[in-house]
Order: structure tokens, then C-alpha cells, then sequence
């Protein structure tokens, strides 16, 4: 290889690297929409979200804490609740139920551990949450805990919560 290749190789491989440096930095870790989507647990949660038009929020930048029924936890409502909150007309309701499962800021099981607290929700309301014995969040148990997204995290819980 004679020199002046070389150098020019040096330069261009300098080129390069400085371009990466200056380009904006992609996370792949999914947010807290995608791991509710991916899973396949929460089929009846993204339509919720997707009626409430709460997905592009959930996307957003956070952080959150979102206590995330599973479809076997809404398939325990009475019969038709589902199908009713999805109407256009009770979005309003809905809202108000899927923000209660929200909380600000990204909270892990160990900073719940040994506490009982009372945590404000998205939706205004407060939440008790009951970290001494696992983690219980109003009558709903943490079955799941501490699924880290790219804008908060997700806790599995196996009863819907209403405020």
C-alpha cells in the first residue's frame, strides 16, 4: 500500500467517525407503547389506549410509571364494560380510567418496597400503593414488575383499576 493511499484512508475513516459523532443518537429500547404492543398480553389495553387517544402521549418523553392490566384482567370486568368504554361517546371515562394507571415519573418495585403511600395518578387521583408484602396497587397485584422502557416503566397488574 503506498503512502498517499493510506492517508487518504486515514482521512476518510476520520471523515467518517466525525459524522457518526455528530449524528443524534437512536435508542432501541422500546417505549412503554411498544412493550404493551410486543407482549401480546395487552391486546385489549392498546385498543383501550388507541380509543382514548392516549397512544401518542404514552410515546412520548416521559418518564411514566404505567400499572398495565393484562386482557385477562380486563376479560374479569362485567360483561359489556369493555365494549362500552371503546364507544366514541365514553371516551371521556375511559381517559379517566387509563390515566388513573398512570403515575409521573419512572418508579421501580425497590423504591415501593416496605411502603405504603398514597401516589397522585395522571388523571388527578391518588392511588394506594402497598410495597411491603410484593407490590399490591389499590386491589390490583404487581405480577410483573419493572419492565424498563426507553420512557418509563411498566408494571404487569392483574385487575384493572378504577378510580
Amino acid at each position: 500500500m503506498n503512502r498517499r493511499f493510506a492517508m487518504k484512508s486515514v482521512i476518510v475513516a476520520a471523515g467518517f467517525a466525525a459524522m457518526a459523532a455528530c449524528a443524534p443518537v437512536m435508542t432501541t429500547e422500546p417505549d412503554v407503547v411498544d412493550i404493551a404492543v410486543s407482549n401480546g398480553n395487552f391486546n385489549t389495553l392498546v385498543a383501550a389506549l388507541t380509543a382514548a387517544d392516549l397512544v401518542e402521549t404514552l410515546k412520548g418523553d416521559g418518564p411514566f410509571t404505567v400499572f398495565a392490566p393484562t386482557d385477562a384482567a380486563f376479560a374479569a370486568l362485567p360483561a359489556g364494560t369493555v365494549d362500552t368504554l371503546l364507544m366514541p361517546e365514553n371516551r371521556d371515562q375511559l381517559v379517566a380510567i387509563l390515566t388513573y394507571h398512570v403515575v409521573p415519573g419512572a418508579v421501580t418495585s425497590d423504591q415501593l418496597a416496605g411502603q405504603v403511600q398514597s401516589v397522585a395518578t395522571v388523571n388527578g387521583a391518588a392511588v394506594q400503593i402497598d410495597g411491603r408484602d410484593g407490590v399490591m396497587v389499590g386491589n390490583a397485584t404487581v405480577t410483573t414488575a419493572d419492565i424498563t422502557a426507553s420512557n418509563g416503566v411498566v408494571h404487569v397488574i392483574d385487575t384493572v383499576l378504577l378510580p
